[in-house]
């Protein structure tokens, strides 16, 4: 054999080498998925002889929605665990362990009430919550009457792979709607996944297959947090109809951040729940998924100050209160004080001067401005957590000579303070004070501050005849988490003070007499939107004279600014006065042509001026500049629905409940258009959803009755209504007796 021939067949055998590892390397893994798969599915043949499908067969997580691809049971340990991925990720584990994430199930907080929950309706009930507090136990089987299943998983809540195994959310639905796919931490060449852990080296090797495995587009979009951000609780589950529970993901779709509704009062860049809370900061641990030594935080910090403090964890506990008061969330301004009874009008504080006497009774205006969050203040559980307003008056001495909003010795807060949180009641009109949702009936109260709205918040006091000046008056909001009484029946009445926040505030010292201008504040809000903020509370609480008079101070300040002539016109469609709402409308036209806001409620005055091509064409322009917009959406399909013009109507509600699944107007609609249409199955289906969403009629009867029983909540229930200490000014008489 000559050496040419003998070098060829050298590298020949090379080559069949090479090619016969690849192959063997590939059969095995092969081999792997192949037993991966048949264990998979002996485990779930196991699981389902004695599962109960106790809502719908087949359905593994009725009353949530959490699926899984390939719709079957997933054994516990597929789940790579948490400290497996702290190997290479030490900063996120870090972070994971002591966040709410990781504590989503095993705390005693949401422990007392789901155990009610598997007390009383039994434990398949509690799949509603577990699918997002404990999906690893919905999509094992565990929460079945017949399971002996080992729990310890429980102790992770929401792992690593929990998150980083979904591939898909129905983003509309909440209740856990996401599909899991089988954990895994790489793909082999083709992209299929490798189910469970792989060795670190491997990994190491090829981070692109890994990348691939774990991480999704979704990931970053509100959308992906929507899955469990977003709550309902259903028939099923009450055994009485739908009922909203709460709706974060929603409140940012409207919100100033989503930049996909036209109608907010003020403008911000397009923000996601990512970008707010899960703020890319500087690494203390390695961590290979850092770029530049940052990475994305997997503290998630919020508003939940129990569980580290519950568990001891300071650094969490830390960072959460440093989060609650280190942005411009919220912004607390002391507008007014006037002479009680008095008819003149209010001028804002620090701008205009103000004159106090002693043996004087006043009126003080609060505006609290939801200003920059993406959400309600509360957001989610508003029986649970508490957000209260703190108005306090104190002499030279500093003694207080009036507050509202104080905690009792109890810890309880002050049963007259104006708090941002709402009463859920059960059938007999009683609070549902220990969170047993599936009893919920009615709201009677719910007085949270919607995101880029304001709230009016009035106060009365007397000044002492032989008071020492100065006065100084300070507003605080503060945040709780969670109520007293809740932590009372949790941890007991002799637990320790949980943390108090306090998000926001803002003082004013005053002398007796006169008091002149002052400079602002670096957090004051400048005068037109002061103005702005106090239009929109009176707007909220009905008050339409005060509003037109605050939004007219707007353009007066600010001629040049749009939203100013759009808020008075809004006020007059409000007050039903669509005649003058049309001018101010018009001006903010010639201001700024075809804005989306302004053409929304000029369609209003259209409508009810019967120009309806106007009308139309006005809500046409608004969807094709923000077609996400549920209200555009709902207000043109109204439109064309009255023309008669049933397909452009149907289209319209069709897209609305591609935004919203749950809007009351697109079923009812829907229903008539689909019957006339001879779609009687999907009229049907239509009409059924909206009669188990739409408010019971007969709900409001238990918030009347738990009104009666609790005067405090009731006045506070009242939009206008006045903090005060003082008695009632006793009626005027007349005439001879």
């Amino acid at each position: 054999m000559n050496t040419c021939f003998r070098r060829l067949f050298i590298v020949f055998l090379l080559l069949v080498g090479a090619s016969a590892f690849v192959w063997r390397e590939t059969s095995g893994e092969v081999d792997a998925r192949a037993d991966e798969a048949l264990r998979r599915k002996l485990y779930a043949d196991n699981i389902r002889k004695t599962y109960s499908y106790s809502f719908e067969k087949g359905n593994i997580s009725l009353p949530g929605n959490a699926a899984v691809a390939g719709n079957d049971f997933l054994e516990p340990d597929a789940f790579p665990d948490a400290a497996y991925c702290g190997h290479c990720h030490q900063e996120a584990y870090s972070e994971w362990r002591q966040a709410l994430h990781s504590n989503s199930f095993r705390t005693p907080f949401y422990r007392t009430s789901v155990n009610v929950l598997i007390r009383t309706k039994g434990i398949d009930f509690a799949r509603h919550c577990d699918s997002c507090h404990n999906p690893v136990g919905v999509l094992a089987g565990a929460l079945d009457p017949n399971s002996t299943m080992d729990r310890s998983f429980d102790r992770d809540g929401l792992t690593c792979m929990t998150c980083h195994s979904i591939q898909s959310v129905r983003p509309l639905l909440g209740n856990g709607s996401f599909t899991m796919g089988v954990p895994a931490v790489m793909v082999d060449e083709q992209g299929n996944r490798i189910p469970g852990k792989v060795p670190d080296a491997e990994i190491l090797a090829h981070t692109d297959r890994h990348s691939q495995a774990v991480m999704q587009d979704i990931y970053k979009s509100p959308e992906f947090c929507s899955a469990c951000h977003k709550a309902n609780l259903p028939p099923m589950l009450n055994g009485y109809k739908w009922i909203r529970a709460f709706t974060t993901y929603d409140e940012w779709q409207n919100s100033k951040f989503s930049q996909r509704n036209p109608l907010t009062f003020y403008s911000a860049d397009f923000t996601t729940c990512q970008n707010c809370h899960m703020k890319r900061a500087p690494i203390t641990l390695p961590d290979y998924g850092a770029k530049h030594g940052m990475m994305a935080s997997h503290r998630w910090l919020a508003g939940n100050t129990a569980v580290p403090f519950y568990y001891g964890f300071d650094q969490q506990l830390t960072k959460t209160v440093e989060f609650l008061k280190s942005d411009n969330f919220l912004n607390v301004d002391l507008f007014a004080l006037k002479e009680a009874g008095s008819n003149a009008p209010i001028t804002p504080l620090g701008t205009d001067p103000v004159n106090i006497r002693p043996d004087e009774t006043l009126d003080a205006y609060v505006v609290i401005q939801n200003k920059n969050i993406g959400h309600s203040l509360i957001p989610e559980v508003r029986d649970l957590y508490e957000a209260w307003a703190q108005f306090t008056v104190k002499d030279a001495a500093g003694d207080v000579l009036y507050q509202s909003g104080y905690l009792n010795p109890d810890g309880s807060l002050d049963k007259r303070a104006h708090s941002f949180t709402n009463r859920p009641v059960n059938v007999i009109g009683d609070f549902v004070d220990n969170h047993m949702v599936w009893t919920i009936h009615s709201m009677a109260y719910d007085d949270s501050i919607q995101a880029g709205r304001s709230a009016l918040v009035r106060y009365q006091f007397h000044l002492p005849a032989d008071i020492k000046g100065p006065v100084t008056i300070t507003v605080s909001v503060n945040y709780r988490h969670l109520r007293q009484s809740y932590l009372n029946n949790v941890l007991g009445k002799d637990h320790v003070a949980y943390p108090v926040v306090e998000i926001a505030s803002r003082s004013r010292t005053l002398n007796l007499g006169d008091n002149a201008p002052t400079a602002p504040a670096a957090a004051d809000n400048p005068d037109w939107m002061r103005w702005n903020n106090l239009g929109i509370g009176y707007l909220d609480q009905l008050q339409h004279e005060d509003a037109i008079h605050a939004f007219e101070q707007v353009v007066h300040l600010r001629p040049d600014y749009k939203d100013g002539y759009i808020n008075l016109g809004l006020t007059y469609i409000d007050w039903e006065k669509y005649e003058q709402a049309r001018p101010p409308l018009e001006k903010a036209l010639s201001l700024h042509p075809d804005d989306a806001r302004a053409l929304y409620y000029l369609a209003f005055v259209e409508r009810r001026q019967r120009h309806s091509d106007a009308e139309i064409a006005d809500l046409r322009k608004v969807v094709e500049q923000f077609p996400q917009s549920r209200d555009a959406r709902r207000e043109l399909g109204i439109s064309y629905y009255q023309q008669h013009r049933a397909d452009e109507a149907m289209e319209q509600f069709k897209a609305l409940q591609a935004i919203d699944p749950d809007d009351l107007a697109a079923h009812y609609n829907l229903a008539i258009l689909y019957r006339r249409q001879g779609m009687k199955e999907q009229a049907a289906q239509e009409a059924a959803k909206y009669t188990i969403k739409r408010v019971d009629p007969g709900a409001p009867t238990y918030s009347l009755e738990y009104l009666r029983k609790h005067p405090e909540i009731s006045t506070e229930s009242v939009p206008w209504h006045m903090h005060t200490d003082l008695p009632p000014a006793a009626p005027a008489t007349g005439g001879q007796p």
